[in-house]
């Protein structure tokens, strides 16, 4: 376990600038858990992607010194090798920061990137990881963190977890986990950070959302899940840039947590509505491809971004009414959210990539030094959640019900660009310059009918 940390940025120890010290705000958190003296509470990351790393990583700073009172891990799989080049760039990093190289010398681990960096040895993503370096992210070196990478040995007595799995992985490896929380007394609470969906097709189509993979796959109830989102690009949080973000979920937890995850740079507030934060979560990785294609196929149009930001926005707000009864307007943290992925999120990196050539389909959507491009299965699971024949809606231009997904033509564009593969990446463009194409203001009127929720789509009843 790491001891007290040196980095600079975090001398701020045990002082909150919020009000009261670091060590009362564990005091809380183990005391509405129930922990006992002597038992120390048990943080773990299950995943670790830039945003889980970083995210952990913030947590040892600020609360790792408090040994006794609070023990942090994180979990990833073993086995992924580190390729040359990969390991090449990373010898660069680290001998272009001073406290990084001398934190590996003092823990007689140069040596190890050393010879990564002549071939001669093969490091592996867990093995970097203990010394502060996400694969996904190794432009941005890390504290150094516990890592385990047998899953059993990592959850199985666990307080509180840390979901930064992708959206795609979540159901599989948390079913894996429920095989050791048969015993528990207690559950545990769980903070998901992942931002897709995936459809549940059938006579009665549903949207599954993270949250609800947990809670299904282990029984956790669901006042005992949580979502964090908000405007984070990972490796600008972890450099100590401000940034805010929402907890959502049940009262009993989500006020605690917010404010034992507050810091000085990273202010968490909390917020009742998980159901809107979590699909926006997942629609703003759909639409941020399409703006990364758009800003690359215009050449960083401003005009054309506004353009395209305006409709997609809309068809966010119009999915969302559809989900939820009455949902969070799309303002506050949940617009920057939105913005700051369109803006430079790996989703928009993609689209980026995609028009420009310098990426194809075929690649697939797990990308070397990015991870998961979310945004890719969720156009698939919106655009078959929307098409669904026992769904429509009313056109009231051309006084008929069609299916949701028509009035989404960016939807439809990106799944015919990613999924079908019908259309170039240039389609984007021509869906944005149809002469017929409504107002986007025409779409949030039909969205704010009193008739257009479906409480069926999340599992709800009437």
């Amino acid at each position: 376990m790491v001891g007290s940390i040196t980095n600079a940025h975090s001398n701020f120890s045990l002082v909150n600038v919020n009000g009261g010290s670091l060590e009362e705000k564990v005091d809380e958190i183990r005391e509405l858990i129930g922990k006992v003296e002597g038992d120390p509470l048990r943080i773990v990351g299950v995943g670790a992607g830039a945003w889980g790393s970083v995210f952990i990583a913030m947590l040892q700073e600020a609360y790792g010194s408090l040994r006794e009172k609070v023990l942090i891990r994180i979990w990833r799989r073993p086995g992924r090798a580190v390729d040359r080049p990969t390991a090449e760039q990373l010898f660069k990093v680290i001998n272009s920061r001073e406290d990084v190289l001398r934190r590996l010398i003092r823990r007689c681990a140069y040596l190890k990137y050393v010879e990564a960096r002549l071939g001669d040895r093969t490091l592996h993503a867990d093995e970097i990881l203990k010394d502060g370096f996400c694969l996904n992210m190794i432009d941005t070196p890390l504290c150094p963190l516990k890592v385990v990478t047998n899953l059993q040995e990592a959850v199985w007595d666990a307080d509180i977890v840390i979901n930064g799995l992708p959206s795609t992985e979540t159901l599989e490896v948390f079913e894996e986990i429920s095989k050791y929380w048969k015993e528990r007394i207690t559950a545990p609470v769980i903070v998901s950070l992942a931002k897709g969906v995936e459809a549940e097709l059938g006579t009665e189509p549903r949207i599954i959302t993270p949250t609800l993979m947990i809670n299904r796959a282990t029984g956790v109830p669901l006042e005992n899940i949580l979502y964090l989102g908000g405007p984070n690009i990972a490796s600008e949080i972890f450099n100590k840039e401000y940034a805010n973000a929402r907890i959502c979920g049940a009262g009993k937890w989500r006020k605690p947590l917010a404010k034992f995850l507050r810091q000085p740079h990273f202010i968490v507030w909390d917020n009742g509505d998980l159901v809107t934060h979590e699909i926006m979560g997942g629609l703003k990785n759909v639409y941020a491809i399409g703006a990364g294609m758009v800003a690359a196929l215009t050449n960083e149009s401003a005009t054309s971004k506004s353009v395209y930001f305006a409709h997609c926005t809309s068809e966010m707000i119009f999915i969302t009414h559809l989900l939820a009864e009455e949902p969070e307007k799309l303002a506050g943290p949940l617009l920057a959210d939105t913005y700051v992925t369109l803006l430079k999120g790996r989703n928009a990196w993609y689209g980026q990539k995609l028009a420009k050539g310098e990426l194809n389909l075929e690649m697939g959507d797990n990308i070397k030094g990015k991870g998961m491009i979310q945004g890719v299965s969720a156009v698939r699971a919106f655009y078959e959640l929307l098409s669904h024949s026992s769904l429509n809606v009313l056109n009231p231009e051309e006084n008929k019900h069609v299916a949701p997904v028509e009035l989404c033509p960016i939807l439809k564009v990106l799944y015919r660009i990613l999924i079908a593969r019908e259309y170039p990446t240039q389609a984007i463009l021509q869906a944005l310059r149809d002469e017929t194409t409504n107002d986007p203001r025409d779409r949030i009127e039909i969205a704010q009918s009193h008739v257009f929720y479906r409480p069926s789509l999340l599992g709800h009843k009437l």
